[in-house]
């Protein structure tokens, strides 16, 4: 692949993301690409993150880096010196941001947690835990290695190190009742340093809760997730993305590069990247399996699955169903400078009408954004939107 030259993506943000694709044991719900290994070469690993790092920082002119993510599988899994030299490597290619915001997911384990301190000397500045639930028996169910004094235990430690902090939960757990959500979601925010992501449960093909877990009902997922938007509103966390809720000034910035269509590179087994390469926006997926990944790039490779250039529908409908997800909405001038032409000449006018006039959407001051209304059901506004 040729050379890049920074485009007017640049100014929507540049991110990189490292995938750890190793878990100590896979949750029953997660679709993640992540592995169980009873033994990883962690120096192996460590070089070949480096190397495919090297192949690509190649391939495109200096850029400003915005962010550095760390996820899984689970990163806090990961040596300190792992990630330390990773940082180094990307701020050796390319300058960091001077507040470039540099996140490790972690595990509420106490192992993982008497790593923080390293993880904070190794440059990470924000932490973000995967606490997703407050109930004993609801993490039992749901796979996890954790109880809740291991995750309180966690948060307290975390806040000790990290002056940004986030955790998940998973709401729409079996059984799980508007008032007990409630009552469980007012003692995280209680806990809350800033920012939480909060998720409905999803079951997907392929994971162990598919077809032993029914699905939520749609008609109480629905009051769960009113119960959601309303009690962070009331609390100063207000929704800034779809499933994802912040103070002023607390919102991920490396998930905002993803949202508003900016490049990132992804590096590690099963990560994805959409990069300017030569004028062409690329959609990019490393392979999947971490033994591959790993013999592909130590042989010499560059470690991809795919390589797509994506044509300008594929780049409206990727900005479209991206940039709908922020409450904030889409850029209108941003969709132009990305697909060569106004998002209303792009989009047909009798759907947007519609869409309009039933309180789905809003077209205006510069943005088009799905209402309250509209982001609870995305995927029907979407799907009428680019029929």
């Amino acid at each position: 692949m040729p050379a890049s030259k920074p485009t007017d993506a640049d100014d929507r943000g540049f991110a990189v993301y490292v995938h750890w694709p190793f878990c100590l044991s896979k949750c029953p719900y997660c679709d993640f690409n992540s592995h169980v290994r009873d033994r990883v070469d962690q120096a192996a690993w460590r070089l070949a993150l480096l190397a495919q790092f090297d192949h690509f920082a190649g391939l495109l002119s200096p850029r400003r880096v915005d962010s550095i993510f760390f996820g899984g599988g689970t990163p806090s899994l990961m040596p300190a010196d792992t990630v330390a030299a990773v940082i180094d490597r990307i701020a050796g290619h390319w300058p960091l941001e001077r507040s470039a915001e540099i996140t490790l997911e972690a595990n509420p384990t106490s192992a993982e947690a008497a790593r923080f301190r390293g993880y904070s000397g190794a440059g990470v500045n924000r932490l973000s835990l995967g606490v997703q639930a407050l109930h004993d028996d609801d993490l039992r169910r749901l796979g996890r290695g954790h109880d809740v004094a291991e995750a309180l235990a966690a948060l307290e430690a975390a806040a000790a190190v990290f002056d940004r902090l986030s955790f998940d939960l998973i709401y729409a757990r079996p059984g799980q009742t508007p008032a007990a959500w409630r009552a469980e979601l007012a003692r995280a925010i209680g806990l809350a340093r800033g920012h939480l992501s909060l998720y409905q449960l999803t079951i997907e093909r392929g994971t162990a809760f598919h077809g032993t877990v029914p699905p939520p009902d749609a008609d109480l997922a629905a009051e769960l997730y009113e119960v959601t938007q309303e009690s962070c509103e009331v609390a100063g966390l207000p929704a800034y993305e779809i499933s994802n809720h912040a103070a002023k000034g607390q919102e991920s910035r490396h998930n905002l590069v993803y949202w508003r269509y900016g490049d990132y590179l992804g590096l590690g087994p099963g990560a994805h990247g959409r990069l300017m390469l030569d004028g062409q926006r690329r959609a990019l997926a490393n392979l999947r399996s971490p033994e591959a990944w790993l013999d592909a790039v130590r042989g010499g490779g560059d470690g991809l699955d795919g390589d797509v250039p994506l044509d300008i529908d594929d780049r409206a409908a990727e900005m479209l169903m991206l940039g709908l997800r922020l409450r904030r909405g889409l850029s209108t001038a941003a969709f132009a400078a990305e697909v060569g032409r106004p998002l209303e000449q792009w989009l047909d006018s009798d759907r947007l009408r519609r869409l309009s006039d039933g309180g789905l959407i809003e077209i205006g001051e510069g943005s088009l954004r799905a209402t309250a209304a509209g982001r609870q059901v995305l995927d029907g506004v979407l799907a009428e939107l680019l029929a």
